[in-house]
């Protein structure tokens, strides 16, 4: 039997075959026509080689990719597959090999911009798609930071930092129990916070076959749906847990004939893997990268030399190389046994033990069955080992900082008939370090607690909220100034009337906007802070970790409350950003400068993208780095909200669209809904489609 494809008004994929192998075949033809673009690239991301069609600007993300072994990693994770879980090895491999059969037919114009020819994926390569989209999710470069901090400040300034930062991704999800919806059935809503790409980093997608019938986000290059999907009867979504589950190891390394030493904790020297690998670089001379393996992990910082192009050695004197040790390298298991259990599951017991399963990244997930079977709990998989391994770079050569087993996986209930997760500190805590602030969480319940009863068509004015309880301290330090010039005096009686809401109309939000950035780029120049001002000389990829302003800029509710901050004159230092803001030109909205900026590839590409309403800390997250930008490159990289009562009653929507391809009718059709809030009609009546196309040998 053939497969069949078929399209709705959004151009959204539903896919229709005989068997889970035969439909993995057409999802991975039918992603390579869509997305072929986008693709490649993540395949070159994932061996570590864009720069050499991307250019040298790619080139630290290369080398990291390279020293951190992620194509190794998951060479060895399919080959620990192909021996535990034949069957899902093979499904694997199918979808390979339709992503080799569509990329020929998918090749855009991007292709030729850059020289670029789509290539041949291995049957491994999803998985190094999974990993490198995911190394960097739990912020193990933090680690850096915190080491910083607790250098020049002492231990006890890491805790005013705390905040979920620049580099670290999250989510907002709720589920409202049957006893709680008009339906008497439940409800899970949410929103992924991502960084913003083009194309979209989630794929809508139908996958049906004899064994399931399935909608929901899925990863481009990564067969079935992981995150987020409707099955009919049983319905699953997930935040980010903000669980701790990799650790920089310091090592000491010395050169011998043989090649590489590297000090165990054991007191002896153990011959550590090196080789040296050679990167194409576009347009420059081809760069060479060590890669270094020791005991502990890839060496991803520094080497036997020390630092390249920086301090060789650290404050002791020692050349500084940091080690990365992350669970899939040490296990060979990225948790893809569970994605083929996740599409076959009918009842919340089966996306239970699909879940234990579950490796990286680390997840707090929620459940709800047809039958009123509802899950509120963890998933992945989490080191046991010594607190200080959470918190800093600890020495690979000191006993006592090895992993000892796993951490079983906290669960948790309802509240009231409702669960919200939100990145904050809830059933993963035991398992984290630095969780979000609590305000999306406390907002999402106030809104819950609001009425009693709650519908699917309900779930968007929750989703789109904007108003932001992180602006309290900074406004509190407002309404505590006298004596400020008239101009001062009345933009700070202005913002205390204010009603707290970041919306792109708002000229209000811009002028609060204004003064916290101000206040943030005072607060970075005071001389408390002059030693964090300028990082350490590693990579270039970790500096977003290491750079002053943004820490400043989201902690800087605690910088404002705490008892005190090391000798700064807070309340002068408010006092003269409400006045600079007051002698300068007036800001005119949020949207204004409060614009979408997504990542894409080619940084040629340029489109007038839109003003958006939300701040990091609003339940609508679109995230600025206040003190830096206005601009927005992280948000909802998706909506959702899942119906149990009816799946057609569900909605969903995306950044941009369904296709990847520039000028298709589908590549930004969705932009209008997703900035309005609005959300597209999921169809799983394949007698409501339109036949695309009918594959009769996939």
């Amino acid at each position: 039997m053939g497969a069949e494809i078929f399209r709705d008004a959004w151009g959204i994929p539903h896919l229709r075959a005989g068997s889970a192998r035969e439909l993995a075949r057409v999802q991975g033809r039918v992603t390579a026509r869509d997305r072929a673009w986008q693709l490649e690239v993540e395949r070159h991301r994932a061996q570590g080689t864009t720069a050499s069609f991307l250019g040298p600007e790619a080139l630290p993300w290369d080398r990291f990719a390279r020293r951190s072994l992620l194509a190794d990693t998951a060479r060895r994770c399919f080959t620990a597959l192909e021996e535990s879980d034949p069957e899902t090895a093979d499904w694997v491999r199918a979808y390979v090999d339709g992503v080799n059969e569509g990329l020929p037919e998918g090749a855009s114009a991007e292709f030729g911009r850059t020289g670029l020819a789509p290539g041949r994926w291995e049957p491994w390569t999803p998985l190094a798609v999974w990993l490198s989209t995911h190394i960097l999710f739990a912020g193990f470069p933090a680690k850096l930071w915190r080491e910083q901090v607790a250098r020049h400040l002492g231990p006890d300034a890491v805790a005013l930092f705390a905040t979920d930062g620049p580099g670290t991704a999250g989510s907002n999800g709720w589920l409202v129990a049957g006893e709680r919806t008009v339906t008497g059935r439940a409800v899970i809503a949410g929103d992924p916070h991502r960084f913003i790409e083009d194309p979209g980093v989630y794929q809508q997608i139908h996958l049906a076959c004899p064994e399931f019938d399935v909608v929901g986000l899925a990863v481009p290059g990564v067969p079935g749906i992981a995150h987020f999907g409707h099955t009919g009867t049983v319905a699953w979504a997930i935040t980010n847990a903000m669980a701790d589950y990799q650790d920089l190891y310091r090592e000491r390394l010395r050169r011998t004939g043989a090649g590489v030493e590297a000090l165990g904790p054991d007191g002896t020297w153990h011959r550590a893997a090196r080789h040296t690998e050679t990167i194409e670089v576009a347009g420059e001379e081809a760069a060479e990268v060590e890669v270094i393996e020791t005991g502990r992990g890839p060496v991803v910082i520094g080497g036997p030399e020390g630092l390249d192009g920086g301090d060789p050695a650290d404050s002791a004197g020692t050349p500084v190389a940091i080690s990365l040790r992350y669970p899939p390298r040490v296990t060979a298991d990225l948790g893809f046994g569970a994605l083929l259990p996740l599409l076959r599951a009918r009842r919340v017991a089966d996306v239970d033990r699909a879940l234990d399963a579950w490796v990286e990244p680390v997840n707090v997930v929620q459940a709800a069955d047809t039958e009123g079977g509802l899950l509120h709990r963890v998933a992945g998989r989490v080191p046991v080992r010594a607190a200080a391994n959470g918190t800093r770079v600890v020495p690979a050569w000191e006993p006592g900082h090895a992993w000892r087993g796993w951490h079983e996986t906290p669960r948790a209930g309802l509240t009231g008939g409702v669960a919200v997760m939100a990145n904050q500190r809830g059933p993963a805590a035991p398992l984290g370090v630095e969780f979000a602030p609590p305000h999306r969480a406390g907002r999402i319940a106030a809104l819950l607690a609001g009425k009693d009863r709650w519908s699917a068509a309900d779930m968007p004015a929750i989703h789109t909220d904007t108003h932001l309880a992180s602006a309290a301290p900074l406004l509190d330090r407002l309404a505590a100034l006298d004596g400020l010039t008239p101009e001062a005096a009345a933009l700070r009686d202005r913002l205390l009337r204010w009603d707290r809401r970041m919306d792109a109309h708002s000229a209000d939000a811009a002028a609060y906007a204004a003064v916290r950035s101000a206040v943030v780029r005072r607060l970075a120049a005071h001389p408390a802070f002059a030693a964090l001002a300028v990082p350490p000389a590693y990579p270039e990829l970790f500096q977003p970790w290491l750079a002053l302003r943004p820490r400043i800029g989201y902690a800087l509710e605690h910088l404002l409350r705490a008892p005190e901050l090391y000798g700064v004159d807070r309340a002068a230092e408010v006092r003269a950003a409400v006045e600079e803001v007051a002698a300068g030109d007036p800001p005119g909205t949020w949207g204004d400068t409060h614009r979408l900026a997504p990542w894409r590839a080619l940084a040629d590409e340029r489109y007038d993208e839109p003003g958006l309403s939300g701040d990091h800390d609003c339940v609508l997250c679109t995230s600025a780095v206040p003190g830096v930008t206005d601009l927005a490159a992280r948000g909802p990289a998706a909506r959702y909200v899942w119906d149990l009562a009816r799946r057609e009653d569900s909605r969903w929507v995306v950044p941009f669209g369904a296709c990847g391809v520039p000028g298709s009718p589908h590549h930004r059709d969705q932009l209008p809904l997703w900035l309005r809030g609005d959300l597209v009609p999921v169809v799983t009546d394949f007698t409501r489609l339109h036949q695309d196309t009918e594959e009769t040998d996939v």
